[in-house]
């Protein structure tokens, strides 16, 4: 499943999101210049370590915040800014500018945190923007769980769209990640994804939510159809 759009509209200017999204992709923009062992070396000083961190690396701590605006490639990069700019609007609209701007850091925080707890000798370098966009999700899914997000779901290599409950959506999203990070645990086996930093994000956005809102009752959404040739 793919999001194209929600059907919620933000009330006002989306600038820290908007920020977040130019952010990582001028970050991005200068690792395109670099060497490939001149990347390896940015992703291993300021990518997230889980063992530089149990061991008390200098920069580990700062690696918390630095990790979240790398990106190991296009698709990683695209992928996690669409569904920031799909969901972060009306998270941000909530809560404020400057709210939302420490809910996005700290749910990328305890993401990465939580991905550390669960592999403490990992020596691979955890990058992206993934547990802090986990993190707007998990704000999501308590704030517009009535939200309808317009998906493609291919069915036998036909383009399908339709619209999904967001608390379905965010719902199934979350079951995949625990799930394939529970996999992975049972089978002792480290994937290309840091799947427990998309848990820590989610869970952190789910609690965090309540404290950074400026009011939390879920919001009613009028359905939205729409057409597709």
């Amino acid at each position: 499943m793919f999001p194209l759009r929600d059907t919620n509209k933000s009330e006002t200017f989306p600038i820290i999101n908007w920020l977040l999204i130019v952010a990582n992709a001028g970050v991005f923009w200068l690792q395109r210049g670099l060497s490939g062992e001149q990347t390896e070396v940015l992703f291993r000083t300021f990518g997230l370590v889980p063992a530089n961190f149990i061991n008390g690396h200098p920069l580990a701590a700062f690696a918390l915040f630095s990790s979240q605006f790398l990106h190991g490639g296009w698709l990683h990069l695209l992928s996690n800014l669409w569904t920031l700019h799909i969901f972060g609007d009306n998270v941000e609209d909530r809560m404020g500018h400057a709210r939302y701007l420490l809910f996005y850091l700290l749910s990328g925080v305890t993401g990465g945190l939580v991905q550390v707890l669960t592999g403490p000798t990992s020596t691979i370098p955890m990058i992206g923007a993934s547990g802090a966009i986990a993190g707007v999700l998990g704000a999501y899914i308590i704030l517009f769980p009535r939200a309808r997000v317009l998906t493609f779901v291919p069915v036998f290599f036909l383009p399908w769209m339709v619209e999904i409950p967001a608390v379905i959506y965010l719902g199934v999203w979350f079951f995949s990640q625990f799930s394939n990070g529970m996999m992975g645990m049972r089978m002792s086996v480290g994937g290309g994804i840091a799947y427990w930093a998309h848990v820590g994000g989610f869970a952190s956005g789910f609690v965090l939510v309540r404290r950074f809102s400026r009011h939390t009752q879920a919001v009613r959404i009028e359905p939205q159809r729409y057409r597709s040739s």
